[in-house]
């Protein structure tokens, strides 16, 4: 298969096809005669992992890593089970974080309904923005 061809067998661009295989995931043999890459059904097979991986929020350096594994024969599992132990509280937090601000921007939308426009006049940028209270301040050292 070439590029095009493993592209729309996997249902991701041909650029995706060369990143991975710019990367060292795939690995396809080279055409003889003009040294395009030829990849085969181990190379399809490899892409639909990626894909899988990646929707679970592997980076690619650890896919990498997986691939390298179970090349050699080792079982990649134990890694896979440790990376996403560690990494679960981390997007945990992250979700926290992002409904935070997703609460700020309600609130800030909800207050600015009636606030009337106004162009910046010297002392004041936006006086949207600059209306919503700042809680940094209150964290500084003073």
């Amino acid at each position: 298969m070439k590029v095009s061809d493993i592209a729309r067998h996997g249902h991701v661009t041909p650029e995706t096809v060369r990143h991975y295989t710019r990367e060292g995931l795939l690995s396809p043999e080279r055409h003889p005669d003009n040294g395009y890459h030829l990849y085969c059904a181990t190379d399809l097979e490899r892409l639909h992992f990626i894909q899988r991986a990646r929707k679970l929020g592997f980076s690619v350096a650890e896919i990498r890593d997986i691939l390298r594994h179970a090349d050699h024969g080792d079982s990649p599992c134990p890694m896979v089970r440790d990376l996403l132990a560690s990494r679960l509280p981390q997007i945990r937090a992250r979700i926290e974080e992002l409904e935070a601000l997703a609460r700020r921007m309600e609130q800030a939308l909800q207050s600015w309904q009636e606030m009337p426009d106004a162009a910046p006049d010297g002392h004041s940028l936006c006086r949207l923005i600059e209306s919503f209270p700042d809680d940094t301040r209150s964290q500084e050292a003073p």
